[in-house]
Parts: C-alpha cells; sequence; structure tokens
C-alpha cells in the first residue's frame, strides 16, 4: 500500500511539473475569410442607362423586418445601383439598369420575399421623392405644399427654405 502511495505521489509530481508551464505559447491558427464586396460601383456598368423607379408596397408591419429584408433583396438584385424601403411612407425607390431589370422583375421580387407585400403604383421618376423639397427641424412643417402664403404662415422666421421665404409664387 505505501508503494501504491509513493507511485501514486511521483506521478502527480511528473503530471503538474510537465503540464503547467507559463512560458507556454498560444496555437495560431490561421482561417482564409472571404471578404463581401460591398463597392457597388465596381460592378455596375458606366455605360448603362440607369432609370429611377418608385412604388408603394403594403403589407409591410415593421421597419426592420418587412423593409429591410425587402430593401437587402431588390440591393442583390444584378443591375440594381440602389435601393431604399422607406416603412414610414410605403415606399420604394429602386435606381437600375434598364437591360439588366425590369419593373416587373422589382415587383415579383418584392413579392417573392412574402405573399403578403403587394406592389402598387411604381413609376418612372427623375429624381426620388425624398429628395424633394423638404423644410429644415426649424420649420413647423415636414414639407413644402407649394401654397407660398400658406407655406409662409406655417414656417418660422428663422426657415431658409425657399417656401418660407416667400419668394415662390402661388399659382
Amino acid at each position: 500500500m505505501k508503494t501504491f502511495k509513493s507511485i501514486s505521489i511521483v506521478a502527480m509530481m511528473i503530471l503538474v511539473f510537465t503540464s503547467c508551464k507559463n512560458d507556454k505559447q498560444p496555437e495560431v491558427k490561421t482561417v482564409d475569410v472571404e471578404i463581401a464586396n460591398n463597392d457597388v460601383s465596381k460592378t455596375l456598368d458606366p455605360n448603362a442607362n440607369y432609370a429611377k423607379v418608385e412604388f408603394g408596397i403594403d403589407g409591410m408591419t415593421c421597419a426592420m423586418g418587412c423593409a429591410k429584408t425587402i430593401e437587402k433583396k431588390m440591393a442583390k438584385m444584378d443591375g440594381v445601383k440602389s435601393a431604399k424601403v422607406d416603412f414610414d411612407k410605403r415606399l420604394a425607390m429602386v435606381e437600375f439598369d434598364e437591360a439588366k431589370v425590369t419593373p416587373k422583375s422589382l415587383e415579383e421580387t418584392v413579392t417573392s420575399v412574402a405573399e403578403i407585400y403587394k406592389v402598387k403604383d411604381i413609376k418612372l421618376v427623375d429624381d426620388f421623392s425624398e429628395s424633394k423639397k423638404t423644410c429644415k427641424a426649424d420649420c413647423k412643417m415636414a414639407c413644402c405644399t407649394g401654397d407660398a402664403k400658406k407655406d409662409k404662415e406655417a414656417c418660422m422666421k428663422d426657415c431658409k427654405k425657399e417656401c418660407c421665404s416667400g419668394e415662390k409664387k402661388a399659382e
């Protein structure tokens, strides 16, 4: 029994001395990672004819789930330069290569995300509606209505927008 204890103690000592090295170097592993190319400008044809469309989307229930999913799906399409879905306005704005994408294919992409999404009022535009006249935070109204007198009354005195300065004539 005494020899068993001695052998056990010697084995424990060997184990402690061999396994507890302070200068042990960590194992370094290299892993190949494929980096996604998010620079769309490198994949787009500079000679292509790009068009802009706006259309409404019915059936969205949330900004992060519905709107972002639709936006990402359209942005991944070959020939789409940019895609933005505004959940609050229920509006999609897409710029695309007319040779590769059609408004019909955009509609099919939206409805393929989920059957509840319905596309309405697809129209070609020169500029997206969000880039049109909107007053700054120092203005009481969200955007200019086109009626100069009404706009001037609704805006604050320090608003610098054309609609608030009275430069725009009422028709």
